[in-house]
């Protein structure tokens, strides 16, 4: 079983800049077995979004509306994986949701990221 604990939403005004924080923690086979984490967003009215990943290689994969604002990161030691977003725009107004995979898939209880105009 894997606890997330998901933080760093808020109020910004566009071009500014916010960082989640998503950390993991339960048994450590559960830990162990982490094969990626990132978050998706959902947007009253649009399709839920994959934003960022992050594998346990250390590949990234951003969606292409992020890339070169946003930026994911992790700290093995404390399996926490954050989400540096710069630039921030409207459009980006969201819950952001946070997501570890394992054998099996865990969510945060996301958190909301508004961005005015």
């Amino acid at each position: 079983q894997v606890q997330l604990v998901e933080s760093g939403g808020g109020l910004v005004q566009a071009g500014g800049s916010l960082r989640l924080s998503c950390a993991a923690s339960g048994s450590i086979s559960s830990i162990s077995s982490i094969n990626a984490m990132g978050w998706y967003r959902q947007a009253p009215g649009k399709q839920r979004e994959l934003v960022a990943t992050i594998a346990r290689s250390g590949t990234r994969n951003y969606a292409d509306s992020v890339k070169g604002r946003f930026t994911i990161s992790r700290d093995n030691a404390k399996n926490t994986v954050y989400l540096q977003m710069n630039s921030l725009k409207p459009e980006d107004t969201a819950v952001y949701i946070c997501y570890v995979n394992t054998f099996l898939t865990y969510w945060g209880q996301g958190t909301q990221v508004t961005v005015s105009s």
